[in-house]
């Protein structure tokens, strides 16, 4: 037992290895363990110092407002959209990300999405496993190598995205908030003439309000009946209805996704389309990427609390 006196929230289930370092270290109170969370905030709100959680979840404004005394967020993961970074700025509460460290996996199953999709991998799998190679050839995909990849994003992920594409001599175009210059990539200043360009149309930029929906059906339309969506950001970015309508039109060409906008309920029409890849969420889900990142959430609480600085926060004044 610890003879710490600094209590953390975890607000959902994190890694058995991570849960007992932290109740090693720290006072821990599982939010998701309580029935009524209205009194156990009412007891124990102001008490709270520190809080755990995850990128898919965050820490919202009405939990956060609850919490009087609450001095930094440690998130597993890089998302912060259902974080209310501005509440927290206001009251220099520091966000620390596990930066760095999940996104070469990100950046693989981007490829891994593209490459499955155009060479229609799940499709194959089943026609190998029913015995209708023993019949019948099996269909013809499309080649990746030298097709258009547009990325939406170019932070961190996109350029790790990038750098594996260009392996595959894909010509690189993206749209971000800003023209970039970076050599031998095609800036473009609007999604619509992105998905316009490319044969591949990669979501790599955070969720939030701002970002909801904008892959809408005048997008897919614009990607085409050659193109294909892949996104391993967040599900909010698209407007699944719109993604619905487009695979039914036959308006784009497929669809590699790894996150969904009510997770972990997936529209069971996306379930339908042979057109499209289905994974769950598990873009940095590698036992080494998840032990590295287990380890800075517990890091930036210790070292919070031991130096009073966490190691890897985000500005959250810019």
């Amino acid at each position: 037992m610890n003879s710490t006196t600094i209590n953390v929230l975890v607000i959902q289930p994190l890694m058995d290895e991570l849960a007992k370092r932290l109740s090693d270290r720290f006072i821990c109170h599982n939010l998701y363990e309580h029935r009524d969370i209205d009194h156990f905030l009412s007891q124990h709100g102001k008490e709270i110092r520190a809080v755990a959680t995850r990128g898919d979840v965050g820490l919202d404004a009405e939990l956060m407002a609850r919490l009087p005394n609450l001095e930094i967020i440690s998130v597993f993961g890089v998302g912060t959209d259902g974080i209310d970074l501005k509440s927290a700025a206001k009251r220099n509460i520091i966000v620390a990300i596990t930066s760095d460290t999940l996104t070469d996996d990100v950046a693989d199953l981007a490829m891994g999405l593209v490459i499955a999709t155009s060479r229609q991998l799940i499709i194959q799998d089943k026609f190998a496993r029913s015995g209708g190679w023993l019949t019948a050839s099996p269909t013809l995909a499309s080649k990746v190598s030298g097709k258009k990849l547009g990325i939406v994003g170019l932070g961190k992920i996109g350029k790790a995205i990038a750098k594996r594409a260009a392996a595959f001599d894909m010509p690189i175009g993206y749209c971000d908030q800003t023209d970039q210059k970076i050599e031998n990539y095609h800036y473009f200043p609007s999604v619509i003439a992105l998905a316009d360009s490319c044969d591949f149309l990669v979501l790599a930029l955070p969720g939030g309000e701002e970002n909801k929906g904008m892959i809408n059906i005048e997008v897919l339309r614009a990607l085409g009946s050659k193109g294909t969506l892949i996104n391993i950001a967040r599900g909010s970015l698209v407007n699944e209805a719109d993604l619905i309508i487009a695979l039914k039109e036959c308006a784009i060409k497929g669809a590699g996704l790894d996150v969904y906008d009510n997770e972990p309920y997936i529209p069971e029409e996306l379930l339908t389309f042979d057109n499209v890849v289905i994974t769950p969420h598990i873009a940095s889900a590698t036992t080494e990427t998840r032990i590295n990142m287990a380890r800075i959430v517990y890091d930036n609480l210790d070292s919070y609390f031991t130096h009073g600085n966490a190691i890897t926060p985000i500005n959250l004044n810019k």
